[in-house]
């Protein structure tokens, strides 16, 4: 590990050179592209300096066991245990680090949200979850747009499709698609009755040109006047866009600007995305179908968590968590949440790759 390790440091150290070679300062693509790799070696570099100055701190003080000298002896007894830790602690950081990345971590997200079971009481919680991850999103200091909402029939949403960019939220957020599901009292309900409902929520990494090539003649597209609230001329032109792709009939629809053309643009990219996800999909069923049996890969045919008012609870089904503190939650505090599932599945996947278990894909 440490050769592989020192490697790395090199070609760390030669891109951070090339930051300040005028060629590539002049050559804007280049740039980019160097300033990118350079990025994503920063944290491993960073921690195998300190692993590596943990082993030499360690050799030092293993050495001062054997000196004559009784203080020195007496303080390696004291620092060692302390540094053994810190051994051990930074060389689980470096396997986590040193896992084979995702090609989707650092791409945005369409996020989709989806009422399910429950009627009136699954689309008030569906803008729940909605507003939840909106503002777990502020506190992340991502970009959220809102590229197409319908209305429930109770002030709730039927369903509501969201753009999330900034750094690294697919890595964030793939493991939050599946059937989320709530228990509470609705305040509809006279007799104080606990019901159960679900949404659906798909977090799917958003394709670029290169990723999906969209056939103009496999696309239909259908125009017509947007529906609710909105700005000045919104409900009064044709620009809501319906983009049918007709090889897979997916079908997807964006109003939220003014522009025809524009919604177009954000329906493509909505439309991409979604072949982008089936494409994956069939890829890692093709891999390994039995792994994905053994562990939740976040489908959004699994119920994968539940959120109990009554009891001020959130359960995830699949890494057995539960957490209190639910208005928190539902103000944005998910990250312990979404950290502790991370985290889970990089075990898993740590475990893989030492032959102890098996991982979800793209963990």
């Amino acid at each position: 590990m440490i050769d592989k390790l020192e490697d790395v440091e090199r070609r760390f150290e030669r891109l951070t050179a090339d930051l300040a070679n005028p060629d590539v300062i002049a050559d804007s693509a280049k740039l980019q592209k160097v300033s990118k790799e350079r990025a994503g070696l920063e944290k491993l570099v960073e921690t195998f300096r300190a692993y590596r100055k943990v082993l030499d701190d360690l050799k030092e003080v293993e050495a001062w066991l054997s000196s004559p000298d009784p203080d020195e002896k007496a303080y390696a007894r004291e620092a060692l245990p302390g540094l053994k830790t810190q051994r051990e602690e930074q060389e689980q950081a470096l396997k986590v680090l040193l896992l084979p990345k995702d090609p989707n971590d650092e791409k945005d997200v369409i996020l989709e949200i989806r009422a399910g079971a429950g009627g009136d009481e699954a689309g008030l919680f569906a803008e729940e979850v909605m507003q939840m991850y909106l503002r777990y999103a502020d506190r992340k200091g991502w970009k959220a747009d809102i590229l197409d909402m319908s209305p429930g029939g109770a002030g709730g949403v039927k369903d509501v499709t969201i753009t999330l960019s900034g750094d690294g939220i697919y890595s964030a957020m793939k493991y939050e698609s599946g059937v989320h599901r709530v228990q509470r009292v609705p305040a509809t309900e006279a007799q104080g009755r606990i019901h159960t409902s679900t949404i659906t929520v798909s977090v799917m990494p958003e394709a670029e040109d290169v990723d999906i090539k969209l056939n103009p003649a496999d696309i239909e597209m259908q125009v017509m006047r947007s529906t609710g609230s909105g700005g000045q001329s919104v409900n009064t032109t044709d620009s809501a866009v319906r983009l049918i792709h007709k090889p897979s009939g997916i079908v997807v629809k964006c109003q939220q600007e003014k522009s025809q053309g524009k919604n177009r643009a954000m329906a493509e990219r909505m439309l991409r995305a979604k072949l982008y996800e089936i494409e994956q999909e069939r890829i890692r069923n093709e891999r390994d179908s039995m792994r994905r049996g053994q562990v939740g890969t976040g489908d959004r045919s699994e119920k994968i968590r539940t959120y109990n008012f009554p009891q001020d609870r959130l359960t995830d089904h699949r890494i057995g968590l539960t957490v209190h503190n639910l208005p928190g939650i539902m103000a944005g505090g998910v990250e312990d949440v979404i950290t502790a599932c991370r985290t889970h599945y990089q075990a898993e996947a740590l475990k893989q790759q030492t032959g102890e278990g098996r991982s979800p894909p793209g963990a």
